[in-house]
């Protein structure tokens, strides 16, 4: 039979096991949305900058007889 310091100390032990699972969990969730934010904001910017691109063509067209 275990004496009530050591079903302390198991429980701890058990306790603290669950927490290190939880938190390698939340951080690679945590990576994982990083990663994700990052290659979305990079698609986005080269989206961005392709209509800046289009929008600028449009307003502020080239003269043709300076070609």
């Amino acid at each position: 039979m275990l004496s009530p310091a050591s079903r302390h100390a198991t429980c701890l032990v058990n306790y603290m096991q669950v927490n290190y699972f939880v938190i390698g969990v939340v951080i690679l969730l945590g990576l994982a949305l990083l990663i994700f934010l990052i290659l979305r904001n990079r698609k986005d910017e080269k989206d961005f900058e392709k209509d800046q691109l289009d929008d600028n063509d449009i307003t502020n067209p080239q003269d043709p007889s300076k070609d």
